[in-house]
């Protein structure tokens, strides 16, 4: 299989898996204990899990659409061979 019928070529593929591994852990941030019946858990409101984890979360999903828009270079010049 030529690279000229692949959407996406190793640079894309590299910077897709990256904003993967960002969402992650932006996603393992956002976790934690959770408020029971039993008793309130204050850690639910802690700054981690409200600004830190939602921040990384986006980063990663700018660096995702980033990744599918990037242009590989001389993508042209492979095409007119």
């Amino acid at each position: 299989m030529s690279h000229k019928n692949l959407a996406f070529h190793k640079i894309n593929l590299i910077i897709c898996g990256a904003a993967t591994l960002i969402i992650i852990i932006g996603f393992l941030l956002m976790s934690g204990p959770a408020t029971t019946f039993e008793g309130f858990e204050p850690d639910i409101f802690s700054a981690r899990r409200i600004k830190l984890a939602p921040v990384v979360c986006m980063i990663g999903f700018v660096l995702m659409i980033f990744g599918i828009l990037y242009p590989a270079k001389n993508r042209n010049n492979r095409e007119n061979k």
